[in-house]
């Protein structure tokens, strides 16, 4: 395979992770990579870890004063061609569990029915939402609020074509980006509608992400580096190209069979785990580990405030949440036979544990800088992306104008806006005075 790396300025560059990691990481993620080699191993080391990351319920750390859950997400861009597609088979790994708990709500749905006949009553509303363990990309918002209100424990969005959850967030009637942002930080999210008669409160949104997509995809899903969403993001990036493989290799055909017999394993932990019911397990850093983390990520800011720039800094601060993130899901796969079974609700990170968080992490955050700096300057700022998607698709002047006037911004800005967003191609002109979003 013809190497060919990315390098941008101060020698950052989307290198492979480093053939340590692999050496000591918890059994099943050392399982389910060992077949593969290359970029393929790391593929499928950081979409495990995204799929694994909503398969955890009960668990829960202390971040910045906030309590977070293992929760993350994951996107691997590179060319056509390039070997991705080894992503699709980290999902096997949840199947068991996501048809199970699909399974139970519509018994559940079911009974309930039963019940409102006998006792003639027409109104099935209060029976609850059909849960699922892994859902669609390509689903309005609030079909999205639904699920994510239905999971106890959480839910997998798992697309392997990025451009399929762009196409949603460009839809007046799924532009979920803000939702996406929220769920990162499990911020409380409500939706009301009276003509659909829908009406969500949800606390504690949970949502894990595994995608996938080309350098071209990847500009029509981030339409803004700054916004918040690409920061959130574990960024896996490379550019060379496959071999044509032996698509008759007999190897290949127990790759499914070993991460079925892992997604096993990881039912079996996922129904010990949910059985707490409310009897949460703490994740903890140590002190020395705790002081570690500071010195590592204070000396990352200070070189990127160097050499690289300001704005990426919100990516660095993110990181740090993705390692604490990355340490939780290894120490419990690693502690999987023991956890639960004590009275003692506090799970410590081992110091190897740590160190492999810190190391990937590291790896993950050169890729999103790799990535943040191939980005074109003609992008949105948070505040006019956001201004932007209050207006319809097809939206005209006098609209953008009266909306200006609601947040205050007089009209002669908003038209230099409208300009702006016209020359950057971030909307077009469909006849005078009337535009179209893209």
């Amino acid at each position: 395979m013809e190497k060919k790396e990315i390098k941008i300025n101060e020698g950052i560059t989307n290198d492979p992770i480093e053939e340590g990691v692999y050496r000591r990481l918890p059994e099943i993620l050392q399982n389910v990579t060992q077949p593969f080699v290359g970029r393929e191993r790391d593929i499928v080391l950081l979409s495990a870890v995204g799929v694994l990351s909503t398969c955890l319920p009960n668990i829960y750390g202390i971040y910045d004063g906030d309590k977070v859950y293992p929760n993350l997400y994951v996107i691997i861009i590179a060319p056509a061609a390039s070997g991705k597609g080894v992503m699709n088979k980290s999902r096997i790994l949840i199947q068991d569990i996501h048809y199970k708990v699909l399974k139970n709500s519509i018994e559940i749905q079911k009974n309930c029915k039963e019940e409102k006949k006998k006792s003639k009553q027409k109104d099935f509303d209060n029976c609850t939402s059909r849960q699922v363990k892994e859902m669609p990309a390509n689903t309005s918002t609030a079909e999205m609020y639904t699920y994510l209100g239905a999971s106890s424990y959480g839910v997998l969005i798992m697309e392997s074509e990025a451009d399929t959850m762009s196409n949603m967030l460009n839809n007046d009637w799924s532009n979920y980006s803000d939702v996406l942002r929220k769920c990162f930080h499990h911020e409380p999210l409500s939706i009301s509608r009276k003509i659909d008669k829908i009406f969500e409160e949800i606390k504690e949104p949970k949502l894990s992400l595994v995608m996938s997509g080309t350098p071209e995809q990847l500009k029509t899903l981030i339409k803004s580096k700054e916004n918040g969403l690409y920061s959130r993001f574990i960024v896996y990036t490379f550019d060379e190209i496959n071999h044509f493989k032996n698509v008759f290799s007999t190897t290949a055909r127990n790759y499914d069979a070993i991460f079925d017999e892992e997604g096993k394993r990881i039912f079996d932990l996922y129904g010990k785990l949910a059985d707490l019911n409310d009897q949460e397990i703490e994740f903890k850093l140590t002190e020395n580990q705790e002081k570690k983390f500071l010195q590592e990520f204070a000396h990352i800011h200070e070189k990127l405030l160097r050499n690289h720039p300001h704005s990426f800094i919100s990516n660095l601060n993110r990181h740090g949440l993705i390692c604490f993130r990355i340490a939780m899901i290894l120490s419990v796969l690693r502690n999987r036979e023991d956890i639960g079974t004590e009275d003692n609700r506090q799970l410590s990170c081992s110091n190897l544990d740590f160190l492999l968080a810190l190391r990937i992490t590291k790896t993950v955050l050169k890729h999103s800088l790799v990535t943040f700096n191939s980005f074109d300057d003609g992008i949105l700022s948070e505040n006019d992306e956001k201004l932007l998607f209050e207006l319809n698709v097809n939206f005209s002047r006098d609209q953008a104008i009266e909306l200006g006037e609601k947040h205050n911004i007089p009209k002669r800005t908003m038209d230099d806006k409208l300009r702006q967003w016209k020359k950057k191609k971030i909307i077009i002109t469909v006849k005078h005075g009337h535009y179209r979003r893209i």
